[in-house]
């Protein structure tokens, strides 16, 4: 007499061969998604905290450990995106580790804004390896008079 298969072997696909009492499972196809390439660089991804006012749009990142010259910002209307590169400077031979968690590399973020901001006049500080990223706000209720030349 044949065993009825269990819950869990009709859900994995395995059948149970009664006189050899053993269980055969189907063979799982390969992964089809591309794997990346071992030597391309992998890039972190960066942290941040985004919060605003009635006037600006704030970007914060823990950048410890980063130089201001290895940030590089790029600022459109609607989005922010951070690169940079934590470089570890080894004095510290790899086997003497017992714990190694902090992140060396290169990392970064792209922010989508909540809001249009004045790409001009974004400023940006590293305090105490804390980026703090400003960005006020457009002022879509403005109007200016156009003079008309002729």
């Amino acid at each position: 007499m044949a065993k009825k298969p269990s819950f869990f072997d009709r859900l994995t696909g395995a059948s149970y061969d009664n006189e050899f009492e053993t269980y055969e499972t189907p063979q799982m196809p390969a992964a089809t998604h591309p794997q990346p390439m071992i030597d391309e660089p992998q890039e972190a991804q960066l942290t941040v905290d985004v919060y605003q006012d009635n006037d600006n749009i704030y970007i914060r990142a823990l950048v410890a450990g980063v130089s201001p010259s290895d940030l590089d910002i790029s600022i459109s209307r609607d989005m922010v995106t951070i690169h940079g590169k934590r470089i570890e400077e080894r004095s510290v031979d790899e086997t003497d580790y017992v714990y190694q968690e902090l992140y060396w590399g290169a990392f970064a973020r792209s922010v989508v804004l909540p809001a249009e901001v004045d790409v001009d006049a974004a400023e940006a500080e590293q305090k105490h390896g804390l980026l703090t990223i400003k960005l006020p706000k457009m002022n879509k209720d403005r109007k200016t008079k156009l003079k008309v030349r002729g």
